[in-house]
């Protein structure tokens, strides 16, 4: 299946991580339900899918304060981190939005804007053999309000030295595309795992 381009002339592309460059959000459910379960803290996977694009920390505050547990955030996220790592191994690129970095690498610069950690994305991409393809790489820690805010791909966007209306965004999620909407940015929906088992994986343009 085939990405729908819009129509433009774009000067940089700006990529999501999880689920758009490396189908890794079942790796990272996986870890996430064996972090959670050590705390007795369920967690849906309709909900892990919607809520795709909020940083570790912000998961664990809000599974806090929605089941009225008291699970330190820190810890909770930092074990999750690293039962993700383990799964690594496993972790294949998503094939539509790779052709697109094979092909215009090299052409335009990219960005990958992330709700994950530096750290996290760094292993993903260098597992993949990606990461020397991205200019910029912007993680939870590079900006105050994650998506849907458009902190995460303006920060991006001045990194590289793009204007807004001249970046092309790749996101998995809602929250990402109303993030990429409401930094003034075109956007490519890449269609989730989730939605690929169900039958609904028609790639959408926001």
């Amino acid at each position: 299946m085939k990405l729908k381009i819009p129509a433009g002339e774009f000067r940089a592309y700006l990529f999501d991580c999880d689920g758009t460059i490396a189908d890794s959000m079942p790796l990272h459910y996986i870890a996430w339900s064996k972090a959670l379960g050590e705390w007795n803290c369920p967690f849906d996977e309709e909900l892990f899918y919607a809520w795709g694009g909020k940083p570790p920390v912000e998961i664990v505050s809000t599974l806090n304060r929605m089941r009225g547990l008291k699970m330190p955030v820190e810890t909770v996220a930092a074990r999750k981190e690293n039962l993700y790592y383990e799964l690594l191994p496993q972790l294949q690129p998503v094939p539509e939005v790779l052709e697109h970095i094979e092909t215009m690498h090299g052409r335009i610069p990219f960005a990958v804007v992330s709700g994950s950690t530096r750290e996290s994305v760094v292993k993903s991409l260098s597992t993949l053999g990606l990461l020397e393809k991205f200019d910029v790489l912007v993680g939870s820690g590079d900006y105050r309000r994650s998506k849907p805010a458009p902190d995460a791909f303006l920060a991006a966007a001045a990194r590289l030295g793009v204007a807004p209306r001249d970046c092309l965004v790749f996101e998995d999620t809602d929250l990402g595309i109303q993030a990429a909407t409401a930094a003034g940015m075109a956007s490519v929906r890449v269609p989730s795992p989730l939605e690929r088992r169900s039958g609904t994986a028609a790639a959408r343009i926001a």
